[in-house]
């Protein structure tokens, strides 16, 4: 990585990593193999999750990493899910928002631009968009009240970056995956008021495929 940055050091590079901690790991022992976020949800102490966030952001900034796709924002509210599950801090929507959001600033105060995922949310789906299209056909105000409530709350702690959803959420756009859908993704600027940089999930992915 530092190689890579000394090739252009007029305009340096952005190197990312997906780096949450329990199964979604990219990089192995030696690196320090973090626990998944629910274990920070289920003891529940801020503080933790933060000095976690800082603790994190240190050794990526140390392998001359700048961005982590990190944390999952969704709100685990289905059981059956298959991809989120305890990626997820919490199926209690005010709990996801407060850990999120002190993960965020533990990762971006020690140098570490933070990643929210996956609007406008793959928690309550039961198929994994690795395989296959989620859909979800929940309301619009069942958005605004639950799955939404995280991400208002990363965009409250500055989060730097946010990543979409290949999920079909049909009371935004029955046809597309609002990774691929402007309507589906217009209310997180407009609505939420976030401004900063909007990441697409994995293209490989069948979801999208």
């Amino acid at each position: 990585n530092r190689e890579l940055k000394s090739l252009r050091p007029s305009e340096p590079l952005m190197l990312s990593v997906d780096q949450e901690g329990g199964r979604v790991a990219r990089l192995v022992e030696p690196a320090t193999p973090w626990p998944p976020m629910r274990m920070l949800g289920h003891i529940n102490d801020l503080n933790l999750t933060y000095r976690v966030g800082a603790a994190l952001a240190k050794e990526l900034r140390a392998l001359h990493f700048d961005i982590d796709y990190a944390p999952v924002l969704d709100v685990d509210s289905n059981p059956k899910n298959p991809v989120i599950g305890d990626r997820a801090f919490s199926d209690h929507p005010a709990t996801a928002a407060a850990h999120g959001a002190a993960l965020i600033r533990g990762l971006q105060e020690h140098g570490i631009a933070a990643c929210g995922k996956h609007f406008p949310g793959h928690g309550d789906t039961d198929t994994d968009s690795h395989l296959a299209l989620p859909k979800v056909e929940h309301e619009r105000r069942r958005l605004e009240t639950t799955e939404w409530v995280p991400f208002r709350s990363a965009i409250e702690a500055g989060v730097s970056s946010i990543m979409t959803a290949h999920v079909i959420v049909s009371c935004l756009d029955e046809s597309h995956p609002a990774t691929l859908s402007p309507t589906a993704m217009e209310p997180l600027r407009t609505e939420l008021g976030f401004q900063g940089l909007l990441i697409s999930d994995d293209l490989e992915m069948k979801a999208v495929a």
